[in-house]
């Protein structure tokens, strides 16, 4: 049997014109905007959210899961701590900046945490956050024209599926 020519319309890549890949990492000029938004829209818990993941380079899977007792003893936020990840189950360490030791120990006193609560609790029952991205929208300026989203994975070796970006949208 003779099979027709069938004449397809070649197809569109979906990604063709979009960037791929690696996100680019913020400048330091980015992040110092954020961060200065944050504070003029005093905004606590987005800061110190913001400031602990540049300063850890932690997925967002093991930001949430925090707790108060991970990065404070008593009244003080360390100047350094240990936390294992979730995908790895490789422990990690890191250095709390002033700034962000500053910022978590406001957050803590803002929400009255106590020393075996989550640093960043769920809005909406008392566990951790548990959306896979972190959204922070209160109060930002509308600056950005669409919304700036970063992955911040340890190296390109551990990406994985269970790499969550860090959104953040314009107010």
């Amino acid at each position: 049997m003779d099979q027709p020519n069938v004449v397809t319309k070649p197809r569109e890549p979906w990604n063709k014109g979009k960037l791929v890949g690696q996100k680019t990492p913020f400048k330091l000029k980015e992040i110092w905007a954020i961060r200065i938004r944050l504070q003029l829209a005093n905004c606590a818990r987005d800061l110190a959210l913001f400031d602990l993941a540049i300063d850890s380079k932690l997925r967002a899977c093991d930001l949430v899961r925090l707790r108060v007792r991970d990065v404070s003893h008593g009244d003080r936020v360390a100047a350094r701590t240990i936390i294992m990840q979730q995908k790895t189950q490789r422990s990690v360490q890191f250095e709390i900046t002033e700034q962000t030791r500053e910022a978590v120990a406001r957050w803590i006193d803002h929400a009255k945490l106590q020393s075996e609560d989550f640093l960043f609790p769920s809005r909406l029952h008392n566990s951790a956050a548990v959306s896979k991205t972190i959204k922070l929208t209160r109060g930002l300026s509308n600056s950005f024209s669409q919304p700036v989203e970063v992955t911040i994975p340890y190296d390109a070796s551990t990406v994985g599926a269970d790499d969550y970006p860090v959104v953040f949208y314009p107010g």
